[in-house]
């Protein structure tokens, strides 16, 4: 079995930072992609940033040049570093990993308990 413990979120006045991270737990041989996607009140959960197991990352647009993912994948974790946050950042963001084979067996996709980042102005 395999669990993301997300970590990070709070509260942050707007062009602060916050650094999300995300820890798979369970006996994991390997990790595909790992991602933090978010859902505003209201909203649809969107794709924030993606970084696959060799380390290549894409973006939302509206977070380009804000925020950076990386991944350590010798402690199968994921970090969302946001810089210059705004108010329309306010979400709950999700950590997602997906084809996370743990024993004999392939999860093809394990989701966060989410954790909630608030902006203010």
């Amino acid at each position: 079995q395999v669990q993301l413990v997300e970590s990070g979120g709070g509260l942050v006045q707007a062009g602060g930072s916050l650094r999300l991270s995300c820890a798979a737990s369970g006996r994991i041989f390997s990790i595909n992609a790992m991602a933090y996607y978010r859902q505003a009140p209201g909203k649809q959960r969107e794709l924030v940033a993606r970084i696959t197991r060799g380390g290549s990352a894409n973006y939302a647009d509206s977070v380009k040049g804000r925020f950076t993912i990386s991944r350590d994948n010798a402690k199968n974790t994921v970090y969302l570093q946001m810089n210059s946050l705004k108010p329309e950042d306010t979400a709950v963001y999700y950590c997602n990993a997906d084809n996370v084979v743990v024993g004999g067996m392939t999860y093809r996709e394990v989701w966060g308990q989410g954790t909630l980042v608030t902006v203010s102005s």
